[in-house]
């Protein structure tokens, strides 16, 4: 009976704090297992950026026009929605619907 809050705490703690993160670590290794040319991605250091090759261990991604750079595939924190994408897109062919500032009275 000395033991049972013990007990108690070791398995709410498990419940609340290593479960969870087990079954996170296995998401993030399911998606960077999957991913594709042509994808979105978030980086782990916040630069958004496409895969253009991937190897077994490595990813090659482009982050601005014309610069690739090859980075750990477990670099990858996260694939944008392909909704987010397309906004991305069209916002890029700088059709947003802005035509400038406007002037007062002119």
């Amino acid at each position: 009976m000395e033991f049972l809050p013990l007990v108690a705490i070791a398995l709410v703690f498990w419940l609340l704090i290593v479960r969870p993160a087990g079954k996170r670590q296995k998401e993030i290794a399911k998606l960077q297992a999957a991913l594709k040319v042509g994808d979105r991605v978030l980086l782990s250091s916040g630069i958004f950026a496409v895969v253009r090759e991937t190897s077994e261990d490595r990813v090659r991604v482009e982050i601005a026009d014309g610069v690739v750079v090859e980075v750990a595939r477990g670099a990858v924190a996260a694939i944008e929605p392909a909704a987010e994408q397309s906004s991305v897109e069209e916002a890029r062919s700088g059709d947003d619907g802005f035509n400038g500032p406007t002037t007062p009275g002119a």
